[in-house]
């Protein structure tokens, strides 16, 4: 698990540490702080990410999670972490997308910001 701190390639970031949850599948897993436009990167669960998140600062309802492929360059906005703060924008019982316009769009940013699509 680690807190970009420098952009990186897409193509490099199967190989940001040593071992990638999902390998077998070009993703890796991320939850994204579109306050403090930070993104954790690499672990199991979002929620492992989250808390690291938390644990440097963050505020929960900052926080997005979603998957990374990184042999297309796709977000998928897929995470358990994000319904509460969907019901937060006023989006119930929408899944585990990120229902929010405007959030989606600060994720991407963030995104970008730190990794070159």
């Amino acid at each position: 698990m680690k807190i970009l701190n420098k952009k990186i390639n897409i193509n490099k970031l199967s190989m940001i540490e040593e071992k990638n949850f999902f390998s077998d599948m070009c993703m890796m897993k991320a939850v994204v702080d579109i306050d403090r436009e930070l993104i954790a990167v690499n672990a199991e669960l979002h929620a492992d990410l989250e808390q690291m998140l938390l644990e440097n600062g963050s505020r929960q309802q900052s926080l997005y999670g979603i998957n990374i492929y990184y042999d297309n360059s796709e977000i998928e906005f897929d995470s358990l972490i994000n319904p509460p703060r969907n019901r937060e924008a006023g989006y119930p019982r929408v899944g585990r997308g990120v229902a929010d316009p405007k959030a989606r769009e600060k994720i991407v940013e963030v995104v970008n910001k730190w990794i070159e699509l």
